[in-house]
């Protein structure tokens, strides 16, 4: 991959620099100084270039975030996995499984001995594919013939190798930046294929405060994965509110952080007034509050043609969190059945 230009250096200055670089004689020097001094030249990955003009400290050879996400989309579109066609059977009364796992962070750290509990990117993606099983498991009793899989939503803790989220608010992190891309990604994958043994799969992404950016890299990755699978479909769309049709059954997402909630059903009213037409049952499904105990007058209320409800998060409690407070809310991946004429009929909850 071409090297980027990454520092606030002229042309001039960085053609010193690529000449210095593709210098065989001071390779060499570089080699002789590191063995000397006992060092592996392989472990050098920053020096400093000096002449008398400039004295520069420089890392060469280092992806930028953008350019490791690009390689990633570039590396699915051109290969996409070949899955087997599925002949599902026709269901004389389907049912819609909403899988919703909200706030996941994958990357946020927890220590025991500073907040009571241990999370980390090990245990984030152990409680999405746990959840995900449980929610299947109780979903057994009901015949499904669709899928709706809720993706983003604070997938990912951060939104750039500063360990920031896309606001810039420090947080505290398990590991490099791009371990966490890559789990979500291989995580969702396995999700996905675990549901489309079950019913055909709608993938529905959010966008949220904590991965703005990187979420949205994350689904438009998922979609390259799956573009040649006719049984899932994923809406990577940055659109900060969407809207989703079942039977009689209009379903409202977003993350939270958006529009004010009392705002929600005029909004779905007045954004999709044909599919408000022509359903009866109307829910908006948000998260990032992260549990029904915080704010409890928002836990799930009914709004005038509207259901209301914010989802429990499978994350742990960080230092910050712990140090106010947010404690003691169960730990969960949520799930919801939906018939064709009844709507929402059943709440599925995998606790940890």
């Amino acid at each position: 991959m071409k090297n980027q230009k990454r520092y606030r250096l002229s042309e001039d200055e960085w053609r010193l620099i690529d000449d210095y670089r593709q210098d065989k004689e001071n390779k060499a020097l570089l080699e002789e100084e590191c063995n000397e001094a006992g060092i592996d030249v392989r472990s050098v990955h920053h020096y400093w270039y000096k002449s008398k003009r400039f004295s520069i400290f420089a890392r060469p050879n280092e992806f930028s975030r953008d350019e490791f996400l690009k390689s990633i989309e570039d590396l699915i579109s051109k290969y996409s996995p070949s899955y087997p066609s599925i002949d599902y059977p026709k269901r004389k009364e389907g049912h819609l499984l909403v899988i919703n796992p909200a706030d996941v962070h994958i990357g946020k750290y927890a220590d025991a001995l500073e907040t009571g509990n241990t999370y980390n990117v090990k245990t984030a993606r152990k409680r999405i594919l746990n959840g995900v099983k449980g929610i299947i498991s109780k979903s057994e009793g009901f015949t499904i013939e669709k899928v709706l899989f809720c993706i983003g939503n604070d997938i990912l803790h951060t939104d750039n190798i500063h360990g920031t989220t896309s606001r810039g608010t420090p947080q505290n992190t398990d590991g490099k930046w791009y371990r966490h891309f890559t789990t979500a990604l291989e995580v969702y994958v396995e999700c996905v294929e675990m549901l489309m043994n079950i019913a055909p799969v709608d993938c529905v992404h959010s966008m949220s405060n904590h991965d703005y950016m990187s979420g949205f890299h994350l689904a438009h990755a998922l979609k390259s994965w799956f573009r040649n699978t006719d049984s899932i479909s994923v809406d990577d769309s940055p659109i900060h509110r969407k809207y989703y049709v079942y039977g009689s059954s209009l379903i409202g997402l977003t993350h939270g952080d958006g529009a004010k909630t009392n705002n929600l059903a005029l909004l779905m009213a007045q954004e999709k007034p044909n599919l408000w037409a022509k359903t009866k049952h109307r829910y908006w499904y948000l998260h990032h509050i992260h549990h029904k105990q915080r704010f409890k007058y928002l836990t799930s209320f009914d709004d005038i043609g509207v259901t209301l409800e914010f989802l429990r998060s499978p994350s742990g409690t960080d230092a910050w969190h712990f140090q106010k407070g947010y404690t003691g809310s169960p730990k969960a991946v949520e799930g919801f059945i939906h018939s064709k004429e009844n709507g929402q009929i059943a709440h599925l909850t995998h606790i940890f």
